[in-house]
């Protein structure tokens, strides 16, 4: 899963954005590494990982668009008619499709998104993609037939830590009960600070061409582990209640979500937690050279900059 309400969502429909605009040249740093200065575009921007890639863009002074449906570089994954004045001059794009990457509808947006890219002359794509969601790979390789010459890099992420405190969870956290149909499957959760670093470092520097990374934690926990975790963190109980998928999906239409997107989620959870998912990988140490963060330590920091003071 890439973006979803429920887990990765990043539609990027606030007003914080940022626009900029570059020559598309290439410096070598000191170590003789190459990173790319021109113009990225950032889709979804304003969502949970659209706005840390556009931080730390900035802060290395590439200059960065960061889009969404309302912000100053409009762009709309549901009306295509915007993307080709997005892309103008970019080379660069990180694609974080909304709803999600698994969806009906999905490839073919894929597909056309890599047709825009490649008539505007961009670089390099960085793709957010699903860990272990075989419709999201077929996404994915959408991308990579349209977009010709363009470099595409795909980057896979297991659950986001941040659903803790940023995402759907959170009501969870601040009541105590997290309700999710994982049953005792564990999962490596990822903090969205790696991701973004190796979504970075993706965009800027050379050697990603083609590369799948996928991405996790440290360490695989169940989300009863998880749970614990962040009681500890916050101080408080919470406790982890496991449910059924149809008893998830009856949960979530009684908050309001359709019945047919409550059934997608289901069906969803149950390909994704089923423990092809559980063990760890190293890529987060390969692309940036340190280990990624742990989630009690996430769960120490979201504590204490107040993510669930509520």
């Amino acid at each position: 899963m890439t973006e979803n309400t429920y887990t990765r969502r990043d539609d990027g429909n606030s007003n914080d954005t940022g626009t900029g605009t570059g020559t598309g040249t290439a410096e070598r740093d000191g170590r003789g590494v190459g990173r790319m200065t021109g113009t990225v575009l950032v889709t979804s921007g304003t969502g949970k990982t659209g706005r840390r890639v556009t931080e730390r863009l900035a802060a290395l002074g590439v200059p960065v668009r960061s889009g969404s449906r309302t912000g100053d570089v409009p762009f709309d994954w549901q009306d295509d008619t915007g993307w080709t004045a997005a892309l103008d001059g970019a080379q660069a794009a990180y694609v974080a499709y909304y709803p999600d990457l698994a969806v009906p509808g999905a490839a073919e947006a894929m597909a056309a998104f890599g047709r825009t890219a490649a008539a505007c002359g961009v670089r390099r794509v960085v793709l957010l993609s699903g860990r272990g969601e075989p419709r999201a790979v077929v996404a994915e390789e959408a991308l990579r037939g349209a977009a010709g010459a363009v470099e595409v890099t795909v980057v896979r992420s297991a659950f986001f830590a941040q659903n803790f405190s940023e995402g759907a969870l959170l009501d969870g956290v601040l009541g105590g009960e997290l309700v999710f149909p994982a049953g005792t499957t564990a999962e490596p959760f990822l903090d969205l600070d790696d991701l973004a670093d190796v979504v970075v470092a993706a965009l800027t520097g050379d050697g990603h061409a083609g590369a799948v990374y996928e991405l996790t934690g440290p360490r695989s926990l169940t989300f009863e582990e998880a749970a614990e975790v962040l009681g500890r963190a916050t101080g408080r109980a919470v406790l982890y209640v496991p449910v059924t998928g149809p008893a998830y999906a009856s949960l979530l239409a009684e908050f309001g979500v359709s019945e047919a997107e409550a059934a997608f989620l289901a069906e969803l959870f149950a390909t994704l937690l089923d423990g092809h998912n559980a063990a760890t990988t190293d890529e987060v140490k390969r692309v940036l050279g340190r280990e990624p963060k742990d989630l009690a330590d996430f769960a120490r920091e979201a504590a204490a900059d107040g993510a669930w003071h509520g």
